[in-house]
């Protein structure tokens, strides 16, 4: 988890609400926002991960350590949180779909690899997706799909019946199955879609 700087906003050393300690490292106020930021997400996929979407949304912050104040100027609700994990996934999905040799095959592979721990983060997106937060989410992971399909269809590896509507649905269906199932089964849940969209996909 990166290492959180302190509040973004904290009264300064020496004031009544914050009494200035020998050790205390400098305040650096706004300076300080993208590390809480960073820490903030990462303690929320570990909380997550464990505790899934019941978990106290304040509990974040004290996981990140930093303040509540931090939280909610970074992440004002559990969606806005949600839409961050989001958001670096797709990231992830832009940067490894890129080389010209990966597949759709991949790309649920590595669907497949950010669902399994990220069950909760489906189940917050999937509750708000007329969120004008969560849209742009879709746009970008399309461009993604119609990349990636495009090159499929060109190499004869994708029948021409299939659209980048049916592979964003196949997505879709894979990560909200793997959220309703048990950590357990979660793996042969995945293998069981992923043979049913190949078969789905493949040139007739």
């Amino acid at each position: 988890m990166p290492t959180p700087e302190k509040d973004d906003h904290e009264p300064p050393p020496g004031s009544a609400a914050h009494p200035r300690r020998a050790d205390a490292r400098p305040n650096r106020g706004p300076a300080a926002g993208p590390g809480n930021r960073a820490a903030l997400i990462a303690a929320a996929r570990e909380l997550y991960a464990v505790d899934g979407p019941s978990a106290p949304f304040s509990a974040v912050a004290k996981r990140a350590g930093v303040g509540q104040g931090s939280l909610y100027r970074h992440f004002p609700d559990r969606t806005a949180l949600a839409v961050a994990v989001f958001e670096e996934n797709l990231i992830d999905l832009e940067e490894f779909t890129a080389p010209g040799d990966r597949t759709i095959d991949d790309l649920l592979d590595r669907v497949v690899s950010q669902a399994m721990v990220a069950t909760a983060f489906i189940d917050l997106i999937t509750a708000d997706l007329h969120d004008p937060r969560v849209a742009p989410l879709g746009i970008r992971f399309r461009d993604v799909v119609s990349r990636l399909l495009a090159r499929e269809r060109s190499l004869g590896h994708v029948g021409a019946h299939v659209d980048v509507e049916d592979v964003m649905m196949a997505t879709g269906m894979l990560a909200t199955e793997l959220a309703r199932a048990d950590p357990p089964s979660r793996p042969e849940v995945a293998r069981r879609a992923r043979a049913l969209f190949r078969a789905a996909f493949a040139p007739r």
